[in-house]
């Protein structure tokens, strides 16, 4: 990992006052504050393997705390930051759920409002995996943020271990390599979560089964425009009030479901420089939107933005020749 910051030789005032300001730019908007009488220290090193950003933060005693107001302006929606307890003791409070970490621990959180307070140096490991590869795997990450996954699971130990030689290694791989190197890392923290909440009650296998059948039903027929939950039921073998009850069981609804996953779809087409040749109105066809002003509808609902200004946005941060261009008009 390469170094970004250090406090070193640096007046404490001032230390951490850039420290803050680090923050802020690095992970997200958040306030914090220094506990204890001692000199603050604190180093920040990142990296990044293939797709993963990693960053490890090592500071003093200190509180945390994301707001409202900071959620709002963070631009990470689509990334959920799991945190690698290297060193130290953290109390973490988010959605009402409170939770240790020790060393060897990992939790999952969300950018959302949250607490965090160290009351002695420590050291943590930010990993930012995809959101969409959480969901898929679980359903509604609102089941398992906020839950420490403990240093005592099989499944933790390879994990974590896995993730600290991508820290040590991760400037020797090649593109091709990070990018698989990443994707193993996300599968090790998904088993993780994975043999974690089997300690909660579980649910019925033959409910997880049949959920997951239709998921991967609804991922390979997306471009169907006629995919509705009838027609998902039908498909899967069940009726459609039980399929409608087990997407109910894990926080999901059908519908909504279909067009999230057509959305997504869609938005990776959109930045894909191999589909830089299809019109907005062939991606949209391809995901299974009835029309291109449908599809506009939507994914400005979700966005903010038209899809064409979506397209144009993400071509300029990967092209800084382009920065220099206009936004489509509405």
């Amino acid at each position: 990992m390469q170094q970004i910051f250090s406090t070193v030789n640096q007046s404490p005032q001032q230390g951490f006052r850039r420290w803050q300001e680090l923050l802020n730019a690095q992970l997200l908007p958040i306030e914090i504050e220094r506990l204890g009488d001692g000199p603050f220290q604190a180093t920040f090193d990142a990296a990044a393997v293939g797709p993963l950003r990693l960053s490890r933060v090592t500071q003093g005693a200190f509180r945390s705390e994301t707001t409202a107001a900071a959620h709002r302006r963070c631009d990470k929606g689509d990334t959920i930051p799991v945190i690698f307890k290297e060193r130290g003791v953290s109390t973490t409070v988010q959605d009402g759920r409170e939770s240790v970490q020790r060393a060897g621990d990992i939790l999952l959180l969300d950018w959302r409002p949250n607490v965090r307070t160290t009351l002695t140096d420590s050291q943590t490991l930010f990993v930012e995996v995809p959101r969409e590869r959480l969901e898929i795997a679980f359903g509604s990450t609102r089941r398992y943020l906020g839950l420490t996954i403990g240093a005592d699971l099989g499944s933790t130990q390879m994990a974590t271990g896995f993730i600290q030689q991508l820290t040590r290694l991760s400037s020797q791989l090649a593109p091709d390599s990070a990018t698989r190197m990443g994707s193993i890392a996300v599968d090790l923290i998904v088993a993780g979560v994975a043999e974690r909440l089997a300690q909660e009650v579980p649910r019925p296998l033959h409910g997880t089964v049949a959920v997951q059948r239709a998921k991967a039903y609804i991922k390979a027929h997306l471009g169907d425009r006629s995919l509705d939950p009838p027609t998902l039921a039908a498909a899967i073998g069940l009726s459609l009030r039980r399929l409608q009850e087990l997407f109910a069981e894990r926080d999901s609804n059908i519908s909504d479901y279909i067009w999230f996953r057509r959305l997504r779809t869609a938005e990776k087409r959109l930045v894909d420089p191999g589909c830089a040749h299809l019109s907005i109105g062939a991606v949209a066809q391809s995901c299974g939107f009835a029309d291109q002003a449908h599809f506009s509808r939507r994914f400005k609902a979700l966005h903010g933005m038209t899809p064409s200004e979506y397209r144009v946005r993400l071509a300029t941060r990967s092209r800084p020749d382009l920065q220099h261009l206009p936004l489509p008009s509405r």
